[in-house]
Formats: C-alpha cells, structure tokens, sequence
C-alpha cells in the first residue's frame, strides 16, 4: 500500500474509532473538538505505527487534525488555506509515490562534488535537481564539461530552468528521471533517500558504463560498499557516497584484512 494511502487509513481508523468511543463513554466531549482532535491524532499515529509507515509520519498524525482546527478558529479565508495547499503541491508534487522530499545540496557540499568529478569533458546528471543550485554551480565551475538537471516537481523545474538560462553547458529538463537512459553520462549525482537507492543501483549497473561513476549524498546503497567517502565539514555532516560502476567492493560488514575490489562488468 502507498504511503498516502496508509496516512489516509490512519486518519480514517483515528476518526472512526475517536468518534465511537466518545459516543459510548462521554458524548459531551463532542462539546470540546480539540481535545478530540488530539484524541483522533493519537489513535491515527498508532495505527501508521502498527501498519508499518515511516516513523516521520507519527508526528504528522499527532498534529494534522488538531492544527486543522486551530487553525479554522483563526478566521483565515478557505482560499488561503487552497492557496498554501497549491503552492506544497507544487513544490513538492508527488513525494508521497516518490518518497523522495525535495533536498538541497549546499554550497559546500557542492564544491566538494566538483572535486570529485573526473578532469576533461565529461557529461553529468543530476537525478531531481530541485533548484538547480548544484547543478548551475557545476556548469559554471567545470565549463569544459556539460551537465543535465532533471526534476519533477513543476515549482523547482521552474526555478531551476530560469536559473540555467544563459549557461551553455547545462540543460534543465522536465520529467521522471527513472525514464532517463544512464548509458550516455559519465557521472550521476544523486540526493533522493533510502527508500530508492538499490533500484537506482539497480538501474545504474544495467546502464551505465564500467568505471563511470555514481554519487549519492548522504544515502547508502544498501549491501554495497562505496570505492570512496568525502566527510563535508558542513553543519549536516554531510557524506558523498561515490560507487563507481563495474567494481563490486565487499559488502560493509564483511571481515576481509585485505579488503580488495574486484572487476565485475555491469548486466546488458
């Protein structure tokens, strides 16, 4: 079950078993929709925790329905709160199937990618670029190579194409990036989060050519180990995974003194 789905069953199992249980033991509660409401978030955050959802949600629950009606005691007109939800829904766009929020890369985490990448021309992704601002940076610092940006959500493609204008080497580009054939870059950046990551490996491996080279801020690809570890001195403690494709390294936990890499050529 999606992860929208599994909020939208909380929230149901909240309101109905709230609603029943006040009925039965104190009805006059109705009198006081706050305090239901509280009720209601925390019946909602145990069920998400029961069915499995990501733990972030259990304050999601907690809050949404009491913040709702606090909220509606302020006196703000609906088209305010239909305007807010327009601009998130923008901005974040389908988070929810994606599970992928919209994350930054910092300024000095960007320069420590530029560092990474390979001398000469090169052609490098961005996998849901945001903004652009790391992918911009890239293009202006590294002229001799070209760079593509792809995003998603309508907002940050927006921002992100206004920001390439006038910057030869970078294309910004509108859409899914699971569509996208890995095969012609040289290097792929990515800052998704865990949930993606071995189907981004998976993918990597079936497209991309041996040596090239994959870099994932701060998310592991679960079983396997990176060729090499950038710790950025940033206030997030932020780590660049770098996975170079066709060299199966030993998975993390494995007890091997020698600690050797060993060749194995990605599947056709």
């Amino acid at each position: 079950m999606s992860p929208l789905r599994n909020a939208f069953l909380a929230q149901i199992v909240g309101a109905v078993t709230t609603a029943a249980t006040i009925n039965i033991l104190y009805p006059k509660l109705f009198l006081q929709p706050l305090i239901c409401a509280i009720l209601q978030g925390t019946i909602a955050a145990v069920t998400s925790y029961k069915i499995g959802a990501a733990r972030w949600w259990i304050p999601i629950h907690l809050c949404f329905l009491p913040l709702a009606i606090s909220a509606n005691q302020l006196g703000i007109p609906p088209i305010t709160w239909l305007g807010a939800f327009l601009l998130f829904f923008m901005l974040f766009w389908r988070t929810d199937k994606s599970q992928v929020p919209l994350f930054l890369t910092n300024a000095k985490a960007a320069r420590s990618v530029a560092g990474l990448l390979p001398r000469g021309q090169k052609l490098v992704v961005d996998l849901g670029c945001g903004t652009g601002s790391l992918i911009k940076y890239l293009a202006v610092s590294r002229p001799e190579s070209n760079f593509v940006g792809i995003e998603h959500a309508p907002l940050p493609f927006l921002i992100a194409w206004v920001r390439s204008r006038g910057i030869t080497n970078l294309q910004v580009q509108y859409g899914n990036f699971w569509n996208e054939n890995l095969g012609r870059y040289q290097v792929v950046y990515a800052f998704l989060s865990p949930v993606p990551m071995p189907e981004l490996w998976a993918k990597a491996c079936g497209e991309m050519s041996p040596q090239s080279l994959l870099i994932s801020n701060s998310f592991k690809i679960p079983g396997v180990s990176p060729s090499r570890v950038i710790d950025v001195l940033d206030r997030r403690r932020t780590r660049l995974l770098c996975y170079e494709i066709g060299i199966a390294t030993l998975p993390e936990d494995h007890d091997n003194s020698a600690d050797k890499a060993f060749a194995v050529l990605p599947p056709n």
